[in-house]
């Protein structure tokens, strides 16, 4: 994978471009995805973003969401346009099946592939041109510094900094997480110079729910969580009969897995959803329990250090008690000393 610097002489010359993001994509997959989008599009490419599967309903006031093509809802368009992409970016994920059934037209493709993305232990093999920094806050500040690193910050319209400040925002948790380093909040300085209003995005996302999504969260609170204090280990997990009884849909059980580290303690906080065709897993941690490694090696998955994700072809209760087990190896290292 060539740096991604020596990319950026071929900004400027119009051509057929596919952008892309990791199925079921979050904030800031898709601000990422949307925020590139606007910038590319002001040099006359012709540009189309193609996600694996559908999104969250929050994140539908995105300017430029309405262009965005759903994979699984239409496979063939999809592959109309990735037959003429001479270019694909490849943003938000490091490994290529984490893209879905989308995983094998993007292989087919002869197109130029262009990953930037911050979670650990990239594919590399598989882009010809790339950044992977973990050390970012989100892929939305990489596509910025792609941007003001390729001298086209004039290219900076309100469409791209509204989209990128969306998923860096959430990425961030509302820049709460040590991810958020001086760098971002120069991002957002630069922004709110150019006419940003952040107020506005921050009411789209976080205070735009049904109500059946806030009485789900009361459910999964009070019925469907596990303190496991030996372990200091916070578990919760969620049935195939509450999403349905709560009309659940994409992006709706987004950010319960945080509310497990708010009880004084807790060093690992565990969320299992059961969906149709698998059990997703997502963790957190605090302190030194690397959940990249843990998700990696238990559950199929992985993703950055205190934040990371996983799957299971076991049954809920099955993947769940493995969990338990599991957790048992790990007592030395998730002793957790409150100051």
């Amino acid at each position: 994978m060539k740096a991604i610097e020596e990319f950026f002489p071929q900004i400027t010359i119009p051509k057929h471009i596919v952008i892309t993001c990791h199925q079921k994509p979050d904030g800031d997959a898709m601000g990422s995805a949307l925020g590139l989008y606007h910038f590319l599009i002001q040099f006359g490419h012709n540009v189309t973003v193609i996600v694996p599967t559908n999104w969250a309903s929050f994140l539908n006031w995105m300017p430029g969401v309405d262009s965005v093509l759903d994979y699984e809802a239409g496979r063939h368009r999809a592959h109309v346009v990735l037959k003429k992409a001479a270019i694909i970016f490849c943003l938000d994920f490091n490994v290529l099946h984490r893209t879905k059934h989308l995983e094998q037209p993007i292989l087919a493709s002869k197109a130029i592939k262009i990953l930037i993305d911050h979670h650990q232990e990239p594919q590399e093999s598989q882009f010809d041109f790339g950044i992977n920094d973990t050390s970012k806050s989100s892929t939305c500040e990489m596509v910025y510094d792609f941007i003001i690193q390729s001298g086209h910050q004039g290219k900076l319209n309100n469409d791209v900094t509204t989209c990128l400040y969306a998923g860096v925002m959430t990425d961030t948790g509302s820049f709460r997480f040590a991810s958020t380093k001086a760098s971002v909040h120069r991002m957002v300085a630069h922004f709110k110079d150019l006419g940003l209003q952040h107020n506005r995005i921050h009411n789209n996302i976080y205070d735009n729910f049904l109500e059946n999504r806030l009485r789900f969260t009361g459910h999964a609170l009070l019925n469907r969580l596990e303190v496991i204090y030996e372990y200091n280990t916070a578990l919760m997990y969620i049935t195939k009969q509450d999403l349905m009884k709560f009309h659940i849909k994409t992006g709706d059980s987004e950010g319960l897995v945080d509310y497990l580290l708010t009880i004084q303690g807790m060093k690992l906080g565990a969320i299992c959803v059961d969906r149709d065709e698998e059990r997703k897993w997502s963790f957190r941690s605090k302190g030194d329990f690397d959940v990249n490694k843990f998700a990696r090696k238990h559950f199929e998955g992985g993703g950055h250090f205190n934040s990371a994700g996983g799957r299971s072809s076991d049954s809920l209760e099955e993947t769940v008690q493995k969990f338990k087990e599991i957790i048992v190896a790990y007592e030395g290292v998730l002793q957790y000393n409150i100051p």
